[in-house]
């Protein structure tokens, strides 16, 4: 473990101060999106991925990308950054890796795929199909790979940005929600406003600052981080007004499928983590607000529509909270 003191306010400071480095190097090169860029910090710091869900020309793949410079994986059993290009010819084994036989040995020996990182950009990861978008299930919840009847960790940091545009595009396959609900959060960048817009088109980040960037923080800092988020406090008032929120989700009408249990463990996790990086060490309803819609809204589905989930989701967090009598 390095210099942050898990547990002490001392290491709820350090925690905040790596965060907080990682989203201002974000920031020089996402120009005008610092909720985004502290939203993508907060699911690196607490062990979760991210779908990002945008149309193209966004940013998506410049902001994988950033992450994986300012973040030095040297020190990982696994280390390095990776990125998948999704297509709709790739097969399952084209991620996870494949045991190729050597005839000079008469052995099989296991080539790794490109999922043996620490961070891995899976890019437009619904212009694949079903099968080999379930291939990272495994790789998302267990950190290994099983080949052959043989199964391999990944490091203790493993990190996931899956990318996609909008299903309505041609060409594309709608995830499951199996594999939906696997992802700690669902972002979104969204158009820049004119200033920022002005300052990507002269500046080109992407080309002119990526490539010459330098890591802020280590990997193990930011298990540290992770460690120390573990520590904040949430009163249980707050963790039941989430359940009952999540719970509500799956008697409506309009809903087929509600949010499961991995709802509230991801807010509440995500929730501490967010806290922490405002260094404070205990969580405020503020912060169960602004993380219920990315959290939660991605693991329902409605009734005849894609629409409506985020206004439902938070509506009902609020509508609990507000029952809560301090």
């Amino acid at each position: 473990m390095s210099e942050l003191t898990t547990g002490t306010s001392d290491g709820i400071e350090k925690a905040a101060e790596v965060l907080n480095s990682l989203v201002s190097g974000l920031s020089g090169v996402i120009k005008g999106k610092k909720e985004f860029l502290e939203l993508l910090t907060v699911a690196t710091a607490s062990g979760g991925h991210v779908l990002v869900e945008d149309m193209p020309g966004l940013g998506k793949t410049t902001a994988a990308r950033t992450l994986a410079a300012l973040i030095d994986t040297s020190g990982d059993r696994v280390h390095g950054f990776s990125r998948i290009q999704f297509t709709p010819d790739l097969l399952p084994y084209d991620i996870t890796g494949v045991d190729v036989f050597h005839p000079d040995s008469g052995e099989f020996r296991f080539n790794p795929g490109p999922v043996f990182a620490s961070i891995v950009l899976a890019d437009e990861i619904n212009r694949t199909t079903p099968k080999v978008q379930s291939a990272l299930l495994e790789v998302m919840a267990e950190s290994q790979v099983t080949v052959g009847g043989t199964s391999r960790r990944l490091g203790d940091f493993f990190f996931v940005i899956a990318t996609q545009n909008p299903v309505e595009v041609e060409g594309t396959y709608t995830l499951p929600i199996a594999q939906l609900d696997r992802f700690m959060m669902r972002l979104s960048i969204g158009y820049p406003d004119s200033d920022s817009e002005y300052l990507i088109v002269t500046e080109d980040p992407s080309v002119r600052v990526v490539p010459v960037l330098t890591p802020v923080c280590t990997s193990e800092e930011i298990l540290d981080a992770r460690r120390a988020s573990e520590t904040v406090y949430c009163d249980e008032r707050l963790i039941r007004a989430v359940i009952s929120a999540a719970a509500a989700t799956r008697d409506l009408r309009n809903v087929d499928a509600g949010v499961s249990p991995r709802g509230p463990l991801m807010l509440i996790k995500t929730a501490k983590t967010y806290a922490m990086m405002r260094g404070r060490n205990y969580v405020i309803d503020q912060d169960i607000i602004d993380l219920c819609v990315p959290v939660l809204a991605h693991r329902m589905i409605m009734t005849g529509r894609k629409n409506g989930a985020a206004e439902l989701v938070r509506e009902l967090v609020l509508e609990n909270l507000d029952k809560i009598d301090y």
